[in-house]
């Protein structure tokens, strides 16, 4: 879940600093307009001066800020994908098809009891070991199943 959150955030963030820099690429992009339609009305209008003669006309700077708004849109598309796509849910289903019997009694029981229970009753209710017991909940906690936390000399396992 922590990283679904992660990539949503990181989502934001990428579609807030794509749209700044969209904006100020534009702004940019409209004064270079400006200043090569003003350098081409002085080159027009001396006799002295031809067309090509024009700075405007030799400059990239216009393709350059246009290719950089491209990749800004680039960043904003990737940024609305981060945002929108599913996290978590499949991969917690498809994991869950694939849980040996074991793995599977102690979610069967986190279930029953309302999605929480003691790590030592887990313990008892199986007749599991406390070391198979906190390998299981550790491959379980690393997976995003569950989550837990220490209450006296026990821990209570929630389901997430």
């Amino acid at each position: 879940m922590e990283q679904s959150k992660l990539l949503k955030n990181l989502g934001f963030a990428l579609v807030f600093f794509s749209v700044l820099l969209i904006i100020l690429l534009s702004v940019v992009k409209s004064h270079e307009d400006k200043i090569g339609l003003y350098l081409c009305e002085i080159t027009h209008s001396n006799p002295d001066l031809d067309v090509q003669q024009c700075p405007a006309h030799n400059s990239n700077v216009s393709w350059i800020i246009l290719i950089a708004m491209g990749l800004g849109f680039i960043i904003l598309t990737s940024g609305i994908f981060l945002i929108f796509l599913p996290h978590q849910q499949t991969t917690k289903k498809a994991s869950i098809s694939k849980l040996d019997e074991d793995e599977k009694k102690i979610l069967e029981l986190l279930q029953q009891n309302n999605g929480s229970q003691y790590q030592s009753d887990l313990v008892k209710e199986t007749g599991f070991s406390k070391v198979k017991m906190t390998r299981i909940l550790d491959k379980f906690e690393s997976k995003g199943f569950i989550e837990r936390k220490r209450r006296g000399m026990t821990n209570v396992v929630f389901l997430k």
